[in-house]
């Protein structure tokens, strides 16, 4: 069970992110300051930490070089308000994993999440494997046997969303929400959704995919092995 520490002072953002990752079966816990932060980390281990840089009582960035200093492999995400290119070189070149601008979607927080923890277990991996398909979130490439597939950009978002979420039931609202974010304007009408799912599902087929992305009646639909129709 991985566990987590949210560094933030905005207690309404706290609590959104909280509810949201134990909702998706984290062990999550919170600290508002510098200091309460600080005595959490002298007490106990974590897996990841969302940190933000402006705390009450200190900087977020002085509390990373600790968090470094007490256990390296702990992953780092920044969180902050901040988004200027000075605080995101000093997070990362201080040994952040990653930078998540605010404001940001739910989605997207879990997504870091498990792009950083993904990268630990396979020692800087970044690939998204799934029966013989690899799908490269930098890149943007997907390749199926080892040969390169040419997915659209919403085709690729779509793929990774799922492959990060494999045998999930995923409800075609949220998968919308999650892809399109701010940009669907109906969600009473999802023929943009069929219209690039039905796609990435024929590529995957034509290119001899061995896990699909299978329709799930009055539902959505969910990532799964061609040969298990469970």
């Amino acid at each position: 069970m991985m566990k987590i520490l949210i560094v933030e002072d905005d207690p309404s953002l706290s609590e959104l992110m909280v509810s949201a990752l134990r909702k998706e079966g984290y062990t999550v816990e919170s600290a508002a300051d510098y200091h309460s932060a600080a005595e959490k980390l002298e007490l106990y281990s974590y897996d990841c930490i969302l940190l933000d840089i402006m705390l009450p009582g200190g900087s977020g960035l002085d509390l990373l070089s600790k968090i470094k200093h007490l256990n390296t492999k702990v992953n780092v995400i920044i969180i902050s308000a901040k988004d200027s290119i000075d605080d995101k070189v000093a997070g990362l070149e201080l040994g952040a994993d990653d930078y998540l601008a605010k404001p940001f979607h739910l989605a997207e927080l879990s997504a870091r999440i498990r792009s950083v923890a993904r990268r630990s277990r396979q020692g800087g991996d970044f690939s998204i494997k799934s029966g013989n398909v690899s799908l490269e979130p930098e890149t943007g490439r997907v390749f199926v046997g080892g040969v390169e597939v040419p997915l659209l950009k919403k085709e690729f978002s779509i793929l990774s969303y799922f492959m990060q979420r494999p045998g999930h039931l995923v409800d075609k609202t949220v998968l919308a929400e999650a892809i399109w974010g701010d940009h669907v304007d109906q969600t009473d009408d999802f023929q943009f959704l069929y219209a690039q799912m039905k796609n990435l599902r024929r590529k995957l087929q034509e290119a001899g995919a061995d896990i699909e992305i299978r329709a799930v009646y009055g539902f959505g639909y969910k990532l799964a092995e061609k040969d298990n129709q469970k």
